[in-house]
């Protein structure tokens, strides 16, 4: 198990390139399925998560060749569905939160799929649900073995039809259209997801041939076709990237210029990032963050405490909510950080208790973070990663602190951020691999 072990106190300087985004990455690699035709694919991240899902795809018999570091080609004209039988494939999947997104593909173009619980982040319930009801609707038939093998079939075909979601799950929506895509008739999807990463998905669809209206709404109507071609498609910028780079220049104090982040597609993001003072700086799609000594949270009209939460999108993203929680413990000021859609991901706020941050957990959903203002540093620790992005909540606070940190499990952050402690080191960070 790898760790790293993090001099702190240090500003840093320079540039820095977001990765492709990872959670648009396992919604896209997995459409390859729906096709026997060429499918290629650029600025994919290099990270565990997204490589397991490859090697996962190859396994599976889709044809894999890399064109250049980020760009692979995918051809999934002999897919072996008897390779879902196999121990090998069920070890795979159980790793795997990603794994979760060949459901709609497998089950529109072969009328069968057949998954272990998927693994991921411990950061609370991430039931399925969404998944399965949707995709019985167009026809799916799903048994269980126990509670954590599902297995799906659609032996007449999928037809479509109309539905309301019981939650705008971005994955169950994916999964949802991908099957859609090649069912009978006319689907609608209400309450459906509309991040940028699923308008991707939609978007490239629509390239390969499927009909789909309303993209970036919440209703989505899908008109099946008897199949799909070949295509090309570039991803995005990792937004939950950007958004860390933008804290951590604030809490070091740094001039950071984060590059081509495709601003239009942040939502939220930078102006949240405002509200706890950071300035920032917009050049073409280009972010610059000036170094600050100080920043502090702004409050409402009423002069109330500041609440920062999660909300579907267009609201702010749950997964930044660990990186804003640890940006405000040296600002000016305090704020409220409500964690709406997972219960276990502040769990993580007792290893920054431990650095000298001021927080007081008030349930699995809320803290209160009441910030320092750079008067007092944190101190650096020994502290363990939980999951992705707490990990990378710590590692901020470790570049942050006075002394050394030692961060370990960083497996954890390998899996969402490529070759991070080289591109920190690229912009001065004192940070080396154990």
């Amino acid at each position: 198990m790898a760790s790293f072990e993090v001099i702190g106190g240090k500003p840093l300087k320079g540039e820095i390139v977001p990765q492709g985004a990872k959670n648009e990455a396992l919604q896209i690699l997995c459409a390859v399925l729906l096709t026997a035709e060429p499918v290629t694919i650029s600025n994919i991240p290099n990270i565990r998560d997204v490589n397991k899902l490859i090697e996962l795809l190859r396994d599976m018999g889709v044809k894999v060749e890399q064109l250049a570091p980020d760009t692979y080609r995918f051809q999934a004209d002999a897919v072996n569905i008897d390779y879902l039988d196999s121990a090998e494939f069920v070890a795979q999947g159980r790793a795997l939160r990603g794994s979760v997104m060949i459901l709609g593909p497998m089950l529109a173009r072969f009328g069968k799929c057949q998954l272990p619980k998927p693994g991921g982040d411990k950061i609370g319930r991430r039931p399925m649900d969404t998944h399965f009801l949707g995709l019985e609707k167009l026809g799916g038939k799903l048994t269980m073995d126990g509670h954590d093998f599902y297995r799906i079939t659609a032996e007449n075909g999928l037809r479509g039809t109309h539905m309301l979601l019981d939650e705008a799950s971005v994955t169950g929506t994916a999964n949802i259209v991908m099957a859609a895509v090649l069912a009978e008739g006319i689907t609608t999807i209400y309450n459906a997801a509309c991040e940028p990463y699923l308008q991707q998905l939609c978007k490239m669809l629509v390239r390969m041939g499927a009909k789909i209206n309303g993209i970036g709404s919440n209703l989505l109507t899908v008109e099946g076709v008897e199949s799909l071609g070949g295509t090309e498609h570039r991803m995005l910028p990792d937004m939950i990237e950007i958004g860390s780079f933008i804290g951590l220049a604030a809490m070091t104090g740094s001039e950071i210029t984060i590059k081509d982040c495709q601003i239009a597609e942040l939502g939220l993001i930078p102006d949240t990032f405002r509200k706890l003072g950071i300035q920032m700086e917009f050049r073409g799609d280009d972010i610059h963050i000036p170094a600050q000594a100080h920043y502090e949270i702004a409050t409402y009209l009423d002069g109330s405490i500041l609440t920062v939460s999660d909300h579907t999108w267009p609201g702010f993203t749950p997964d930044l909510l660990s990186i804003v929680l640890v940006v405000a413990t040296q600002a000016q000021g305090t704020v409220l950080i409500h964690q709406k859609m997972f219960e276990s991901r502040l769990f993580f706020v007792d290893k920054l208790i431990d650095m000298g941050a001021q927080i007081i957990l008030c349930d699995p959903h809320r803290a209160t973070v009441i910030g320092l203002d750079q008067r007092t540093k944190l101190r650096g620790i020994t502290m363990t990663s939980p999951d992705i992005r707490a990990g990378v909540a710590l590692l901020i606070a470790a570049l942050s602190a006075d002394g050394r940190s030692v961060i370990e499990n960083v497996e954890q952050i390998d899996r969402g951020y490529q070759y991070i402690d080289e591109r920190l080191q690229a912009l001065g960070a004192q940070i080396r691999r154990l």
